[in-house]
């Protein structure tokens, strides 16, 4: 009778032996992945390995696929054009290839794909096949489409919007204000006929209706200041520093960081929220000097603008009126409507600074994207 050797007691306080290099292997690292599909192809393009990521993102299992040619992932256009041909001798020539384009599962359901092919020689120089990586970038390509679907909503918002004040200001210039101008003549022409007790009052009655016009070609300005479609971001905003906050007893100050000048869609955006926190100062900080900063960060117009006012906090921002509340607000939605973000900060006796910044990239050849 043969002894049975004692069985070794395990000391569960002792931690598992790590493992070797050689339970972990490259091989078993590929074969794992899940994200890509990676697989070898001889140098004819037949299939000769598959790994769980290839299973996984084109549905084909192993056995199914091995001995394939590469071309039953293309669409049938693109076998009958030599592409997948052409793709190998591309990756020969040059050691590799890189391509984005549409792709078959074995359920005929096509998904857009990120393709590199690799070229394999051996010690000789001989080419021995290909290996290939395939990544699935349908999510990727639908959240473009989507954030391209988002900017052309936004570019039609800010032009519509633009229309309305444009529309608004001719009625005002043209109608309203040349009425008023009328009526401000014949006022004069009234007071220069009336005994003199008459007359003051009059007068009087017409400077109040001067002081209207005044005010109606500031609104005019505000709402379609010259040359924002032509001039750019920064001379629009300088125009409107000189023109408009200086005759407000500020004194100001613009920095400009930006390294391109944005689209005209974010610069009207930009514009306008910095037109409504100047207008802000002027009604609520009791500043003397304001700051208004531009730079480009993140494909994007990062802005802030600064006073030396009473500055807000936090209880203070809170019991603000419905109208002022209204002003901050809307300065939001522009910000967040053009995808990106606002916010206001400041301390008692300090000042107050509003911060946003607005999308404004680039296209791949670096011109501008609307």
């Amino acid at each position: 009778m043969t002894a049975t050797p004692p069985r070794r007691q395990c000391d569960r306080n002792t931690p598992p032996k790590p493992p070797s290099s050689e339970d972990i292997t490259l091989g078993l690292f590929v074969q794992n992945v899940l994200d890509y599909a990676i697989f070898l192809m001889d140098a004819q393009g037949r299939i000769i390995s598959w790994n769980a990521g290839a299973e996984r993102i084109k549905g084909y299992s192993t056995e199914e696929i091995i001995g394939k040619h590469f071309s039953i992932f293309y669409p049938p256009e693109e076998v009958a054009a030599g592409k997948p041909d052409w793709e190998l001798e591309v990756a020969a020539a040059e050691g590799r290839m890189e391509d984005e384009g549409w792709r078959v599962r074995k359920d005929g359901t096509w998904f857009w794909a990120n393709v590199v092919i690799t070229a394999l020689y051996d010690d000789q120089g001989r080419l021995v096949g290909f290996g290939k990586v395939t990544r699935d970038m349908s999510e990727r390509r639908a959240a473009e489409k989507a954030l391209t679907q988002r900017r052309r909503l936004l570019a039609h918002l800010v032009q519509a919007q633009e229309m309305e004040r444009r529309r608004i200001a001719w009625d005002v210039h043209d109608d309203s204000i040349q009425a008023m101008t009328t009526v401000a003549m014949r006022l004069q022409l009234l007071a220069a006929k009336l005994p003199e007790e008459s007359a003051e009052s009059v007068r009087q009655l017409n400077e109040a209706v001067t002081a209207s016009i005044g005010r109606l070609r500031d609104l005019v300005f505000r709402l379609r200041p010259p040359g924002i479609d032509s001039s750019g971001l920064v001379e629009s905003l300088s125009s409107y520093l000189e023109q408009v906050v200086s005759q407000w007893g500020l004194t100001y100050a613009l920095h400009d960081e930006l390294k391109y000048e944005p689209p005209p869609e974010p610069t009207i955006t930009v514009f306008r929220i910095c037109q409504e926190a100047l207008t802000n100062i002027r009604k609520h900080a009791h500043a003397s000097s304001v700051t208004v900063s531009l730079a480009t960060v993140d494909q994007g117009v990062l802005v802030r603008v600064s006073d030396d006012g009473i500055g807000i906090d936090e209880q203070a921002f809170d019991q603000l009126s419905g109208l002022e509340h209204f002003g901050m607000n809307e300065m939001r939605e522009r910000a967040e409507t053009a995808g990106g973000w606002w916010k206001i900060r400041g301390q008692p006796g300090i000042g107050t600074t509003v911060e946003f910044w607005v999308p404004a990239p680039l296209s791949p050849d670096g011109s501008q994207m609307s």
